[in-house]
């Protein structure tokens, strides 16, 4: 498997202004195979960078000695293909296409997506859709994106997040299912699951479904935001996660997402992920 991490968890990558380069290099000198870049409205890698842009950054990440086999963004929360604003679902669409290049021009093959949410957490405001208008809407933007997947040899990796949405590996099963396609598969991340079910369980159910792997770990008796800790310290069995893992033939990239950074010293969270990351890994 491929020690990854993601852009979001080094200082200034959440925020936006940690420079592409800066990341891959840290992650590099932390012991990363590769890293999970972060497409946003700005910044080095945005919806509007260019394939030269991209080339620039793979060649660097190409010198440190860094792979590149996924992406993801941020921007879902504000607008998705499931969406009930048709003007969101069309700038989400639009997003989409260009991430899908960005994605090929980088050389990875897995392009997170979240497809839509019924409601958002952090975002208390924001009206709740009902669960079958964002399965509609999502299947539909979906079902007009997945030829140009194709095309780029990127395969759209649905990811199980805090969107009261695809709650069960059942539930995410079928969804994926339904397009017939084997350029959509699970985005799988092993935190994010603690709340309602048991990792071991989704990959074991999702099989060849599972595009990527995010390692987080979380403490079920807080039960909220607040119960994201260091891997290792929460209730996620890794021994069982691994041999998961194995039985299903997984060997891709299994990249560490560690949002929010420690207050103070945040670097030394890198540190202690890479060595969490080893343990559980058997190096």
């Amino acid at each position: 498997m491929i020690k990854s991490i993601n852009y979001w968890s080094f200082p200034g990558g959440l925020e936006g202004p940690l420079r592409v380069f800066d990341a891959m290099r840290l992650a590099s000198e932390h012991g990363f195979e590769a890293i999970e870049l972060g497409v946003g409205d700005a910044g080095d890698l945005s919806v509007s960078s260019t394939e030269e842009d991209c080339q620039r950054i793979l060649g660097q990440a190409r010198d440190l000695g860094l792979k590149l086999p996924s992406v993801a963004s941020g921007l879902y929360w504000d607008r998705s293909l499931g969406d009930a604003d048709p003007a969101k679902r069309q700038r989400a669409r639009e997003d989409l296409e260009a991430m899908i290049r960005i994605t090929s021009w980088l050389g990875a093959t897995t392009l997170l997506v979240i497809p839509g949410a019924v409601d958002v957490f952090f975002l208390p405001d924001r009206q709740a859709m009902s669960y079958g208008e964002v399965w509609r809407n999502a299947t539909e933007g979906l079902r007009v994106l997945l030829p140009l997947a194709a095309d780029h040899g990127v395969r759209l990796g649905i990811e199980n997040v805090w969107n009261k949405f695809l709650l069960s590996p059942q539930e995410m099963a079928s969804f994926i299912d339904q397009f017939d396609s084997p350029w959509i598969g699970a985005y799988v991340d092993v935190g994010n699951v603690l709340p309602y079910g048991y990792p071991e369980q989704w990959l074991r159910q999702l099989g060849p479904r599972v595009a990527a792997v995010h390692f987080k770990d979380f403490r079920r008796s807080v039960g909220s935001g607040d119960g994201f800790v260091d891997l290792l310290e929460g209730d996620v069995n890794w021994p069982e996660v691994m041999a998961a893992l194995a039985e299903i033939g997984y060997d891709g990239p299994v990249t560490a997402e560690m949002i929010p950074g420690y207050k103070h010293h945040p670097m030394v969270r890198i540190g202690n992920t890479s060595r969490a990351m080893d343990a559980i890994l058997g190096r």
